[in-house]
């Protein structure tokens, strides 16, 4: 099951990266170009921001872009011991797999 969905990462993040257009949307790009990070870029942000659209919710991503601000805040879910946290981190570690792979 995995294969398709690094697949689909693969060609979306072909796609939204390689044009070169340096326009960033969703609320984890946002997040990203806000940032106060050395190496958030626009090209790299808008990679970041195609990962998620493939693998994450809506809902997932607002959760995803705060961790930018506050990187506290993903502790504290990873902390948390809910089912509901639980199943939340384990897509974001698929996340951020899937950004490693296709953003470098």
């Amino acid at each position: 099951m995995k294969r398709p969905i690094v697949g689909l990462v693969c060609l979306v993040s072909v796609a939204a990266c390689g044009g070169g257009g340096g326009g960033v949307s969703g609320p984890v790009g946002a997040a990203c170009v806000e940032s106060d990070r050395d190496a958030a870029n626009p090209q790299l942000c808008a990679c970041i921001q195609s990962v998620a659209d493939a693998t994450l919710s809506n809902s997932d991503q607002r959760r995803v872009a705060t961790f930018f601000e506050d990187p506290e805040r993903a502790q504290e879910i990873r902390a948390s011991d809910t089912a509901f946290a639980d199943a939340f981190w384990d897509r974001y570690l698929d996340f951020i797999g899937a950004t490693r792979s296709a953003c470098g």
